[in-house]
């Protein structure tokens, strides 16, 4: 695989976040996503575009080619290994590893990356429940529901976080709750949407309708 610049990659993951559920992924979007100017997102599709990594066309916005989509598969799994060593290894905190992981997703060493994998034991997932690609560049789609889907007494188990800020980041480990916490919901609140529930078998807490929202389930 041909080495590209750390901003390049920036650009292929965004843009592959971006593609979920759309048909393109407009300029001003990625513009936002990347916190840059219009003009400069411009500038570099054009680049992209060049290296056959994007199909790009003025006001019609961007997708990956399957090129572009195949490297940034890459640039997650190493971005998750990562994540998932600084966690299992060196015991960062699930709210500290993503920028480091920033940082160390860019050494693109796919000798570097196979052995990191084969080391940690080839890992389905982060620390946030987030799949891991395979050196293939396959990746998991287990499907998982929210916690406000879930009706009151049925036990779950966490499966995923879904926005990963460190602000809902610390608040759930205030509360306990970490991938592979058992929840079972013993009340909602139709008032607010906020709910009781027991964490693991005695505790119990409440979560807003919003943290809910952000956690993934499966049924035990």
């Amino acid at each position: 695989m041909l080495n590209y610049s750390r901003t390049e990659e920036n650009y292929i993951k965004a843009i592959y976040h971006l593609e979920a559920g759309k048909d393109s992924v407009s300029t001003n979007d990625l513009a936002e996503s990347l916190q840059t100017k219009p003009a400069s997102i411009t500038d570099m599709l054009k680049k992209l575009k060049k290296k056959k990594l994007v199909s790009y066309q003025a006001y019609y916005g961007c997708r990956l080619t399957l090129e572009g989509k195949q490297l940034a598969l890459m640039i997650i799994r190493r971005h998750r290994l990562w994540e998932y060593f600084l966690s299992q290894k060196l015991d960062f905190s699930w709210d500290e590893v993503h920028d480091v992981a920033e940082e160390l997703e860019h050494v693109s060493s796919e000798k570097l990356i196979n052995k990191l994998d084969a080391y940690l034991g080839f890992p389905r997932f982060d620390p946030h429940g987030d799949p891991i690609p395979d050196e293939k560049g396959a990746i998991a789609n287990d499907k998982l529901i929210s916690l406000n889907n879930q009706p009151e007494n049925k036990p779950c188990i966490v499966s995923k976080i879904g926005n990963q800020s460190v602000s809902i980041l610390e608040m759930l480990e205030q509360k306990n709750i970490a991938i592979k916490t058992r929840l079972e919901i013993i009340k909602k609140y139709p008032f607010d949407g906020s709910m009781e529930v027991k964490v693991g078998r005695s505790r119990t807490t409440i979560l807003t309708k919003e943290l809910a929202h952000n956690i993934f389930i499966k049924e035990v």
